[in-house]
């Protein structure tokens, strides 16, 4: 009789769920109370035989609707994009969320529109277990990105980045003269007037990564990006 398992290999797993009940063998990231098999940590679901293994995900996005994400076209189909958006599963874009009207691949050439490895700004509407996140660029502001730089820092960071009430961004923008945002997805798309304006952005994020766990971090980025402004 096959015992029972409730996930497929490579199936993401957050802690306290269950995973399978019988005689598996609890490996890494999992422990079993009787019987039953659960996640220590988010991961994704491995297992050899009868042993089960949560491979953890470090620093990993876990997307949500709602969430502003940028990705990066890998594959375009007929009728959609698909999008890696640092995520455990691969997005989709679909044309209907593009074009003003309706699909059709007799007149629609989807390439012409966005191409593999363009970077798409965009906003997840769907997702679930059962199926890929789904995309919408129909916001103002969303779309295929065709300058500034892309930064990917921890994603755990971006509320830090966003700081309490906007804090944080709203000082980088006015030390940096520079447009920010800021994608649950770990990336920041930084557009400044100047190559330098950027810079001292890239350099403030990048602190913030590091330091993030530290007290008196807005303070101390604020300094450093004055002080590098002075010094060019």
């Amino acid at each position: 009789m096959k015992l029972p398992i409730f996930f497929e290999k490579r199936e993401l797993v957050t802690p306290g769920e269950l995973i399978a009940e019988g005689g598996y063998v609890a490996g890494e990231s999992t422990y079993k109370e009787n019987d039953k098999i659960y996640a220590t940590r988010v991961g994704l679901v491995n297992y050899a035989g009868r042993r089960l293994n949560v491979v953890a995900l470090k620093a990993f996005y876990v997307p949500k609707v709602g969430d502003l994400v940028i990705g990066e076209v890998v594959d375009v189909n007929l009728g959609s994009w698909t999008l890696d958006i640092k995520a455990p599963h691969l997005a989709i874009l679909r044309a209907s969320d593009v074009l003003d009207r309706s699909f059709s691949p007799q007149r629609d050439d989807l390439p012409s529109i966005f191409d593999v490895d363009d970077l798409i700004l965009s906003k997840i509407v769907a997702y679930d277990r059962t199926r890929d996140p789904l995309l919408t660029i129909r916001e103002p502001g969303l779309g295929k990105i065709s300058g500034g730089q892309v930064v990917e820092i921890t994603p755990t960071k971006i509320p830090r980045v966003i700081g309490s009430k906007g804090s944080m961004v709203n000082m980088l923008k006015k030390e940096t003269g520079c447009q920010i945002t800021v994608c649950q997805n770990g990336l920041v798309l930084i557009v400044g007037k100047t190559s330098e304006q950027e810079k001292f952005a890239i350099k403030a994020i990048r602190k913030i990564d590091q330091e993030a766990h530290t007290k008196g971090l807005t303070e101390r980025v604020t300094e450093m990006i004055r002080k590098e402004k002075k010094g060019d």
